[in-house]
C-alpha cells in the first residue's frame, strides 16, 4: 500500500509540473532577484528527485543505482518539460532552465546518496554480526 502512495505522489507531482508548464503565465511575484526563475526550477526538481528516489527505492535498493536513475529520470523529464513549453503560447524553452532542473535533481540525489552511506555501513555490520 505504501508503494502505491509513494509512486502516486511522484506521478501527481509530475502532472503538477506539466500543468504549470501548460499555463501561459505563472503568477510568481518578482522579488528583484535576478536568478529567481532558476532557483524555482532547481527547487521544483529537488522535490521531484526526492520523490523519485523514494519511488525507485521499491525496485532498486542499491544507492548507486538509485543515484543514476533518479538524476536520469528528472533530467529527461526536464527536457520533455522544456520541449512542452516551446509549444505553449507565452512560454519559452530555455536550456538554462533544464540545467537548473538537472542541478536541483542532482543535488537532492547526491544528498540522499550521501545520507544512505551510514545506513549501508550499519546494515553491513548488522549482517556480519547475525
Amino acid at each position: 500500500m505504501l508503494r502505491v502512495f509513494v509512486v502516486s505522489g511522484l506521478l501527481g507531482y509530475c502532472l503538477l509540473i506539466y500543468w504549470l508548464s501548460d499555463q501561459g503565465r505563472l503568477p510568481i511575484p518578482q522579488t528583484g532577484f535576478t536568478y529567481q526563475d532558476k532557483v524555482i526550477h532547481a527547487s521544483a526538481y529537488f522535490i521531484m528527485a526526492t520523490l523519485a528516489w523514494r519511488s525507485f527505492n521499491f525496485w532498486f535498493g542499491k544507492p548507486s543505482v538509485l543515484l543514476g536513475l533518479t538524476i536520469t529520470f528528472c533530467s529527461l523529464y526536464g527536457i520533455s518539460d522544456e520541449w512542452h513549453q516551446s509549444f505553449v503560447i507565452g512560454r519559452t524553452s530555455d536550456v538554462f532552465d533544464w540545467l537548473a532542473d538537472t542541478f536541483g535533481a542532482s543535488l537532492a540525489a547526491f544528498l540522499l546518496w550521501a545520507l544512505s552511506k551510514p545506513w549501508r555501513k550499519k546494515s553491513a555490520r548488522m549482517a556480519r554480526v547475525s
